[in-house]
């Protein structure tokens, strides 16, 4: 009898599932830098949301962020009370602005290249916002953040990502918040409240769901955007959304 054993086989390389997205627009509310503290960028916050983002450029995925100011204008906005609407908006931009320097240097010392390009023009500290030079930023992988929303008073930066999302051709604008998606009610307030899987443009704009402002709503739609809404929070959904995975709330036409 041949008592010769086979020689074990080598175990076969796991098989590396591509993103589902080439290039996305992430939304960050100013607030999402907070963490737990009343106003201002927590160190431990922004750090950890920059690893995500590090992550995400790994897989060879471009990246564009669209942040918001509300982390910093809360702490001022008291004292703004009763103030001419556009010039508090313009303050919001300069925060917004703040909180994009803050971002940039958290990715540098994580190892990645980012440029910041404002729409409003503080050429000492950010590139301003030129379509051309945004698009060669992100062909060469480097992570893109657009300050000062769009420019314009009276128009929030959700607007600014969709507008922004649509000019840079992204495949999906991901909105990064504090829920793992958009419900039915506030499930923090209401036990009965349900997760929505997907929703059109149409359903969150007449059942007033808060996706994100009706402009914002209206131009994706309109330019037939993919919109997501998931948890910054829980770490590692960045990567699985862009991944393709079922979470959060997919939103479209």
């Amino acid at each position: 009898m041949n008592t010769t054993t086979a020689a074990p086989q080598a175990a076969a390389p796991p098989v590396t599932a591509a993103p589902a997205y080439r290039r996305i627009l992430l939304k960050l509310s100013g607030e999402a830098l907070m963490g737990n503290d009343p106003y201002g960028i927590n160190r431990e916050v922004i750090d950890r949301i920059v690893a995500e983002i590090a992550d995400v450029v790994r897989l060879g995925v471009q990246i564009a962020v669209v942040i918001g100011g509300g982390n910093i204008f809360r702490g001022v906005a008291p004292g703004a009370a009763g103030m001419d609407r556009a010039t508090a908006d313009y303050m919001g931009m300069l925060a917004t602005l703040m909180n994009a320097l803050a971002l940039q240097d958290a990715l540098r010392r994580a190892g990645v290249q980012s440029r910041v390009q404002s729409a409003l023009r503080i050429d000492q500290v950010a590139e301003p916002y030129i379509r051309g030079r945004a698009l060669r930023h992100l062909e060469e992988n480097k992570v893109v953040i657009f300050a000062a929303g769009t420019g314009n008073p009276f128009f929030t930066t959700d607007t600014a990502a969709a507008l922004r999302g649509r000019e840079m051709g992204v495949d999906i604008v991901l909105k990064a918040t504090k829920v793992d998606g958009v419900y039915t009610a506030d499930p923090r307030t209401d036990s009965t409240a349900r997760r929505y899987a997907e929703l059109t443009y149409d359903e969150a704009i007449v059942k007033n769901l808060k996706v994100m402002d009706a402009t914002a709503l209206a131009l994706c739609r309109d330019q037939n955007m993919l919109l997501k809404v998931f948890s910054i929070f829980v770490p590692g959904t960045l990567k699985r959304v862009v991944m393709g995975a079922d979470e959060g709330t997919l939103v479209h036409c």
